[in-house]
């Protein structure tokens, strides 16, 4: 018969060894998510700015992050839209409003591109996405969005191609150079209006939220966006 010290011993030995299983699994288990949520924000800030992959064949994990590198410059600005030397990857753009990150789609020809996250509330849940820019610092050149919890069908069609097409072109500074935004109208949006786009049916809360939000994370970049409309001018 074992007495209560081997049995405490061994009881206590097999607890550390499970422990240490559990942590090495929980870590490398961090790890993977990380890097899932790292390829899915990469591959957000492509099909942003025009890069889009076939419905017969899907990106893989290595042809994003080629796309990614080859194509996209990144670094944080800060609330004067002046460059800095901070890891994009040490900031959270939600919660540090004076260190920004910006993605650049360059070329051979210059610049064709700038896309920025965004992120707000909707009617249930707080919506990401990225939104880009055309190179004149004004128009819309596209949005995504790669996380919420909206309701499907009404709220969720946000992430839908076709909702997200009807901001492609749309401007969101006025003639006088003013940030207006991109208004997001019940129903049907003027054919005429540079500055709206169809809403959501029954989804009015998500859409009025989206058009909030998008305004003030535009707001947040108008010092660099100004300066480029100033140099295009």
């Amino acid at each position: 018969m074992h007495s209560n010290q081997y049995t405490l011993i061994f009881t206590s030995v097999l607890t550390i060894i499970l422990a240490s299983l559990l942590s090495v699994a929980a870590g490398s288990l961090n790890q993977i998510q990380k890097l899932n949520v790292e390829i899915d924000s990469k591959k957000n800030i492509l099909s942003s700015l025009g890069f889009k992959e076939s419905d017969d064949e899907k990106w893989t994990t290595n042809e994003i992050l080629e796309l990614f590198n080859s194509n996209i410059e990144s670094y944080v600005l800060d609330k004067d839209g002046i460059k800095t030397d901070i890891n994009i990857k040490s900031i959270d753009p939600e919660y540090d409003y004076n260190n920004m990150p910006i993605y650049i789609n360059k070329t051979e020809n210059g610049i064709n591109g700038y896309a920025i996250p965004i992120s707000g509330k909707g009617l249930w849940s707080t919506l990401y996405g990225y939104f880009a820019i055309e190179p004149d610092g004004m128009t819309a050149k596209g949005i995504t969005f790669y996380a919420h919890k909206e309701t499907p069908g009404l709220g969720g069609e946000v992430d839908k191609s076709w909702f997200q097409n009807n901001f492609v072109g749309k401007r969101f500074i006025d003639d006088k150079g003013n940030l207006v935004g991109i208004k997001v109208v019940k129903g049907k949006a003027d054919v005429d209006s540079d500055y709206e786009v169809d809403g959501i049916s029954g989804a009015t809360i998500t859409s009025k939220g989206l058009e909030t939000f998008l305004v003030d994370d535009l707001r947040k970049y108008e010092p660099f966006f100004k300066k480029i409309r100033n140099a295009n001018s």
